[in-house]
């Protein structure tokens, strides 16, 4: 029989080509295993985390009040003098060059209203003064940030860690925590939930008592509880990685709230809450709006932050006498309105 090379080849290509479906097929179903046993271990991982921190989910407390007049009126003047003197902020602002604009506001507004700011950077920066940490991850940042203020504490025993882009009303922030206990692990602002974990929302700030911050620092030594690098498949934002950490230290989330139930940190700007509540409460704007006592306000540019603060601290309607029961005096050498 005569040799056909066309025959030949086509039987070769058939061949390789079967081969290949049949590698390529196996390759595939590695794929998909690889896949669900990543998934699995995922899935192990966070049945592991809520079985580990159940042994110390004993809440004793979600909302965290600010003290009613009435509260306040049964202190003694000494005691009240006492406490707003006690009650000093350490403000952990985090910047990035890139929204220089935000940071030079911040440094010019709000923040002069803390006892102790510091601008924690991803990189140096030649314009104005921060901690420069040189690191780009967001979470690892925050981690060293956090370090960095708990190493450098003092006297301070409550931490206000806030972006750049935040609206912060410290003196209220103060009235929040007044007769709360910085020895008591307090880790509170705008709660939010994901799924079952609970955390409190980052553009909204955030604020650590002084045992709350211990803590968490104590659980960045260990890389299994708390990695300052991630393992997960999918990356956590700050937010819920902080709030994971302080869960397994028997810290959790709660909501910073007036003494009526109104939340007092906010992740949008006042003419957002305003507008919500035209359309939602157009018979009682003001009342569905914001509390009185608001701590913070997010998403307002640089130069609505610069009119808010004239709004805050130095609009002033002539001949009215304000009655305030507390006096919180500015930091020492403060050039703060």
């Amino acid at each position: 029989m005569a040799f056909r090379p066309q025959a030949f080849f086509k039987i070769n290509t058939d061949v390789s080509a079967a081969k290949m479906l049949s590698e390529g097929g196996h390759f595939m179903k590695g794929m998909v295993l690889g896949g669900l046993f990543c998934l699995l271990l995922a899935l192990l991982g966070s049945l592991r985390l809520s079985t580990e921190s159940g042994t110390v989910d004993h809440h004793l407390h979600h909302h965290v009040q600010a003290p009613s007049k009435d509260e306040l009126t049964r202190l003694s003047d000494s005691r009240m003098q006492e406490l707003s003197s006690q009650v000093q902020i350490s403000c952990i602002i985090m910047v990035q060059p890139k929204i220089l604009v935000y940071w030079a506001t911040a440094v010019n507004t709000w923040s002069k209203h803390c006892d102790k700011a510091v601008f924690y950077t991803s990189e140096s920066s030649k314009a104005l003064d921060a901690v420069d940490l040189n690191e780009k991850d967001d979470w690892a940042r925050l981690r060293k940030a956090l370090q960095h203020a708990y190493e450098n504490a003092g006297d301070l025993r409550w931490f206000f860690v806030a972006q750049a882009t935040t609206f912060a009303i410290v003196e209220n922030l103060k009235y929040l925590v007044l007769t709360k206990d910085p020895s008591e692990p307090f880790y509170l602002g705008n709660a939010m939930k994901s799924g079952e974990l609970d955390y409190v929302a980052y553009d909204s700030g955030i604020v650590l008592s002084y045992e709350a911050l211990k803590r968490l620092v104590h659980v960045f030594q260990d890389e299994e509880k708390c990695p300052e690098r991630g393992r997960a498949l999918w990356k956590l934002n700050e937010d819920k990685q902080l709030a994971v950490c302080l869960k397994y230290t028997g810290v959790f989330a709660e909501n910073g709230e007036d003494a009526h139930g109104k939340g007092l940190f906010n992740s949008k700007s006042v003419y957002s809450l305003i507008s919500d509540s035209m359309k939602a409460n157009p018979n009682n704007v003001v009342e569905g709006c914001c509390s009185d006592m608001a701590v913070t306000f997010n998403g307002m540019s640089p130069n609505q932050m610069q009119v808010m603060m004239f709004g805050v601290y130095r609009l002033r309607p002539y001949g009215h006498d304000f009655h305030d029961l507390l006096m919180f005096n500015p930091p020492e050498g403060s050039d703060n309105d």
